[in-house]
């Protein structure tokens, strides 16, 4: 699990000042066990401090990406949302209708996406997998 001052040490190696307000967005973003988009993580810096702007947030979100601490993802075109880039690989159902990202593991789907870039001649340098579902009634 990223740790705030993980993020922090991050953006202070690429010359970026801590303010208040960033730190404050750091750790939201450390204790997220969700996939929050801006806004998101807007809201919740709001509660804290109301000073904190929507452009401070998206600013912050950009230079953790820059330097790779978060991955961005625009699930079904959505709004972008934020994960800490550490993880282990794994993949995304995506509630359809709650909006819900759930992460999980397959060996079995990481062996036949394997198996078949292998039969077609490539190799896996990257792969991302969304599966966009809704729960059976």
């Amino acid at each position: 699990m990223t740790t705030s001052n993980d993020y922090e040490q991050q953006l202070r190696h690429a010359g970026v000042r801590i303010t208040r307000q960033r730190r404050i967005i750091l750790d939201i973003l450390s204790d997220s066990e969700d996939h929050p988009d801006a806004l998101e993580i807007f809201r919740r810096a709001v509660e804290i401090d109301n000073s904190i702007s929507l452009s401070t947030v998206y600013r912050t979100m950009k230079l953790l990406e820059e330097q790779g601490a978060i991955h961005r993802h625009a699930f079904n075109g959505g709004p972008s949302r934020f994960e800490h880039a550490g993880a282990e690989h794994h993949d995304h159902i995506i509630d359809m209708e709650s909006g819900d990202v759930v992460e999980f593991h397959s060996e079995k789907i990481e062996r036949l996406q394997e198996e078949i870039a292998r039969e077609l001649g490539y190799e896996i340098v990257h792969h991302r997998l969304e599966l966009y579902c809704r729960k059976i009634k």
